[in-house]
């Protein structure tokens, strides 16, 4: 099974309006515009100055067609953390991606709070949720992620037995990007797996 994560390295930490403003050869007038326009997330530190998480940018750079450059960014693995109160799913789901060690890492988490932290210090790319867990379910998670500008950016793939028309409705409308049924399909888990970390998901069916 997937290891717990480890404590954020250091390419993980968030960016200076500075820093953003370097990259892109622009001004801080213009990052401070893309941020309060919305096109840019960020977040205020208590002194008043802004903060923009690396996976956010990233995010910003492709939806705007402008280089990434993967020195900048420090890692080059995509993250997966999948989140499941189920042991023997847990097990499953992560061996899907053991044969893709190279291009992701993976975590685990077996309740939403758990989840919380592991977000904080694992910084995924993607969660990989299951909707029906006990004390802070699936719909509530992920309308934490998307709430917090500092994870609004991770993608979302959900995990359900309960696979109904109003659950897979609730799902989306609370974030998520897509959904899988269980018991789950290691081929149609990896494929939508890795077409949202690559930013070319279908819409959802």
């Amino acid at each position: 099974m997937a290891k717990k994560a480890a404590p954020q390295d250091a390419p993980s930490r968030p960016l200076t309006t500075g820093e953003v403003a370097k990259y892109c050869h622009v001004s801080h007038v213009a990052v401070w515009k893309w941020i309060k326009s919305g096109k840019l997330p960020a977040y205020r530190l208590p002194g008043g100055h802004y903060r923009i998480e690396r996976g956010a940018f990233k995010e910003f750079l492709r939806k705007h067609g402008i280089p990434i450059d993967p020195k900048f960014f420090g890692r080059t693995r995509k993250r997966i953390l999948v989140i499941d109160d189920d042991p023997p799913v847990l097990e499953v789901v992560s061996r899907a991606f053991e044969q893709f060690a190279q291009e992701v890492e993976v975590a685990t988490a077996s309740d939403g709070f758990e989840a919380g932290l592991q977000v904080a210090t694992f910084q995924p790319d993607l969660l990989i949720l299951d909707l029906m867990m006990p004390r802070l379910d699936g719909f509530a998670v992920c309308r934490l992620v998307r709430q917090d500008p500092r994870t609004a950016h991770v993608k979302i793939l959900i995990l359900t037995a309960y696979g109904s028309h109003e659950n897979i409705q609730r799902a989306l409308e609370a974030g998520a990007d897509d959904f899988v049924h269980k018991p789950v399909d290691i081929a149609t888990l990896q494929k939508k797996a890795f077409a949202l970390l690559e930013g070319e998901q279908e819409e959802a069916q």
